[in-house]
């Protein structure tokens, strides 16, 4: 990343943080079915909310779990994405260093809990009318009006088909679309709410800041990992693709050096641009052509695995612990390719 983007995050930070991150989403989420909310809450002592200024009315906030991106501007506060619940009140504070604004809106770019968890919580902080200040009570917020939370219809019936139990009625989106899109307009500035269907789930949103310049993902695009395909919730490797041609599409890099512009805020890892996803996207569709070459030639699942066809990205996604490994992204891609045959 350029030299020019001030940040607060230090690369023995940012490891430690990530590396919390994965572990209390595989304590929250251990596979594709994440645990339900009254779980045992993970350790959360050591973690360290640490905010980045992007460019424009947007922040980033790296703690634990999914990456928090945060639009503040004289007339309210939106996010991104609300991490677990037990970081809620640390998760507030840090968006409170540079707004002391009521959070009207809250996005939901998935059904994760590391994404979604801590909705309830920052939905005190509203109220949704911007004629009606906060009462400083609690998490800060007013109890007679509540942040509008927003997500593609099929976070909400994902979350109410889990039932009250495993997923409160706190944390349901109040607001849904079920289009290509949803549009406001806050802050003087427009966002775009864009839905690529079946990618990381078949609930995903992509956030655009079109006049700060900043694109949210969610966990289509991460730097951490190989694409978490939740085919159990209507992922697939293909949806993955589409959806980071779309970011791109969305990019515009500086035409100077071909970086910055537009910058990128991933579901998990480091403030990103363009040719990162360009990168991302690459190796997802070589690992893809890969196997699917594997498949018409007659090799099994073994075969293939053998084969390591991710091998020479394996350094920077690869890994064999954790919630998702890569042995389980060759054999999703796998089963998904050779359905399609």
């Amino acid at each position: 990343m350029k030299a020019a983007i001030t940040t607060t995050l230090t690369a023995v930070a940012v490891s430690a943080l990530f590396a919390n991150g994965f572990a209390l989403r595989a304590a929250g989420q251990a596979g594709p079915a994440p645990a339900a909310p009254n779980a045992a809450a993970p350790n959360v002592d050591a973690v360290q909310m640490q905010v980045l200024h992007v460019q424009g009315n947007v922040y980033m906030i790296v703690g634990a779990g999914g990456n928090t991106t945060v639009q503040a501007g004289d007339t309210g506060v939106l996010v991104v994405d609300t991490q677990f619940p037990q970081l809620s009140a640390r998760l507030l504070a840090a968006i409170r260093t540079f707004s002391p604004k009521p959070i009207h809106y809250i996005i939901n770019t998935h059904v994760h809990d590391d994404h979604i968890g801590g909705n309830e919580n920052l939905a005190k902080a509203g109220p949704t009318r911007p004629d009606r200040a906060p009462i400083e009570a609690g998490l800060g917020g007013n109890t007679g009006a509540q942040t509008t939370i927003i997500a593609h219809e099929n976070v909400l019936n994902r979350m109410v088909a889990a039932g009250p139990d495993a997923r409160p009625a706190g944390l349901w989106p109040t607001d849904t679309y079920f289009e290509g899109d949803k549009e406001l307009f806050f802050n003087g500035e427009a966002v775009q709410i864009i839905h690529p269907p079946a990618a990381h789930t078949d609930g995903d949103s992509i956030v655009f800041f079109r006049r700060s310049d900043v694109i949210a993902t969610g966990d289509i695009f991460t730097t951490t990992m190989y694409p978490f395909i939740d085919v159990p919730r209507g992922g697939s490797v293909n949806g993955i693709i589409d959806a980071l041609n779309r970011i791109i599409d969305l990019a515009i890099p500086d035409h100077k050096v071909q970086e910055g512009g537009t910058m990128i805020v991933p579901g998990h890892g480091r403030l990103c641009d363009e040719q990162d996803v360009i990168e991302y996207r690459d190796m997802v569709t070589i690992v893809r052509d890969r196997i699917q070459y594997m498949i018409k030639k007659g090799m099994t699942l073994d075969q293939v695995k053998a084969a390591k066809p991710t091998l020479d990205f394996d350094p920077r996604y690869g890994t064999d612990t954790g919630f998702w490994t890569t042995a389980m992204f060759v054999d999703t891609i796998y089963r998904e390719l050779s359905r399609k045959k």
